[in-house]
């Protein structure tokens, strides 16, 4: 998390608070998180109003008064801080590289470089050339060595008209080591159109701009690195579901009746999902060399089945996490899911309660969705695509059978679970999907 959005509070300045009062409420793109306070004292001042948007991680929000201290005093001693809270962000932002942009006014060099800083030669310190965000782009792609280019900018820094200055003359070019080494190395990912560049596509008027809200962002940088850095490989089983639906069915009518303010209703009611849940987590134990996480310098091998169930919610998806669900029951696992995917569409989760696990099920069978390949969320090694059971003919000792069938897609990390041992943990997980009864044990 970056930023996040602060929704209401739920204290006024002059209020008393002590440790762990909760103070206010900041949306995240995923969850509505409650904050509290760290110590005891007086609301001297609230510096972010409710409802402001895009406040940083670690920007001042509000001033405390410590018991004994004046308040006015310290909400007036705070009034600087803000203004330095929300530069430092902003100093360190760098233009985006889709398309190059009218360069900024650039900020000015350490003070420690001013005293040998010209404008005829460029800024050094130790080994590094003080040149702008965009000039080092431009420099980079072009193969020109920015310690050779004489930088315009307050106190010699680099610009962009500088290095398209040196490029145009033919000079600064880097040397041939550098550039043979920057040959061999590989290819720069494709860059995806720009917004310009799409929008030139449609005729003006004939479509609406919707902004993309903080979960969609996240949603959208988190499945490209996925994607672009996770070698997925995929294995499809098909499992055939009468005998789980048979016992589900038995379950579901032994359960006992509990009373609410609604009247008596079931103390449980399992899903085809609960289910399935159950035999991932168990899949994942008869299996464990599955059961992991890459690292660079590790292979991570979890000792529980922490299995992440994908939920949509109005703007997105969420993947609340049941923990270590090979032990649990189904009545648990199936009450715990009901409360993690309300909680999830209230947008009321805690981050431990989606962060991490060690797999994670998406379910699409409910819209008829037959099969089909989901990308893993990292830091998992897999994932399980469920489709839509139903009914096909099936061959049985020669004759042709109707039966409930339903097909799964497991992708796996190529690094961490390799061909044959990601058909183990299919198989171990078509066995418990068709021998459900041990789901019981």
């Amino acid at each position: 998390m970056e930023e996040g959005n602060l929704a209401k509070w739920l204290v006024k300045e002059g209020d008393k608070v002590g440790p762990g009062d909760v103070i206010a409420e900041i949306e995240t793109d995923k969850a509505t998180m409650e904050v509290e306070a760290v110590d005891e004292g007086t609301v001297a001042k609230i510096v972010v109003p409710a409802g402001t948007e895009g406040v940083k991680v670690n920007a001042l929000i509000a001033i405390l008064a410590a018991d004994g201290e004046d308040v006015g005093a310290a909400a007036k001693g705070g009034e600087a801080a803000p203004a330095k809270a929300e530069a430092a962000p902003a100093a360190a932002e760098t233009p985006k590289a889709d398309t190059p942009k009218e360069e900024k006014k650039p900020e000015a060099a350490p003070a420690s470089a001013a005293p040998v800083a010209t404008a005829a030669a460029p800024v050094k310190s130790g080994d590094r050339t003080f040149s702008s965000p965009l000039a080092r782009r431009i420099a980079k792609d072009a193969g020109v060595d920015l310690s050779a280019v004489t930088g315009s900018g307050p106190h010699g820094r680099v610009i962009k008209k500088d290095v398209e200055a040196a490029i145009s003359g033919g000079g600064a070019k880097a040397a041939a080591p550098a550039a043979a080494a920057s040959a061999s190395a590989p290819a720069a990912a494709p860059k995806p159109m720009s917004d310009d560049t799409v929008l030139k596509l449609f005729e003006e008027g004939s479509y609406e701009l919707v902004p993309h809200d903080g979960m969609r962002k996240t949603i959208a940088k988190r499945l490209l690195e996925a994607k672009s850095t996770v070698p997925h490989f995929y294995l499809t089983v098909d499992c055939e579901l009468d005998a789980l639906l048979a016992l589900r069915a038995q379950i579901n009518a032994a359960s006992p009746m509990r009373k609410t303010e609604k009247g008596d209703v079931p103390a449980y009611k399992l899903s085809v999902n609960d289910m399935i849940i159950k035999a991932m987590a168990l899949a994942l134990r008869d299996v464990p060399d599955a059961n992991v996480s890459w690292t660079e310098a590790n292979m991570v091998k979890h000792k529980h089945s922490d299995v992440g169930v994908a939920v949509s919610i109005p703007g997105g998806l969420i993947t609340p996490i049941i923990r270590k669900a090979e032990q649990k029951t189904l009545s648990a696992i199936s009450n715990e899911m009901k409360d993690l995917a309300k909680r999830a569409r209230d947008r009321k989760l805690k981050p431990e309660e989606y962060q991490g696990g060690t797999t994670a099920v998406s379910n699409l069978g409910m819209f008829g969705v037959k099969d089909f390949a989901a990308i893993i969320n990292p830091p998992h090694a897999t994932i399980l695509a469920i489709g839509a059971g139903e009914e096909r003919a099936v061959v049985k000792k020669g004759e042709i059978k109707v039966a409930t069938v339903m097909s799964v897609t497991l992708s796996t990390d190529h690094r961490a679970v390799d061909g044959a041992l990601g058909a183990e943990l299919a198989q171990a997980f078509k066995r418990h999907i068709e021998n459900p009864m041990g789901m019981l044990v």
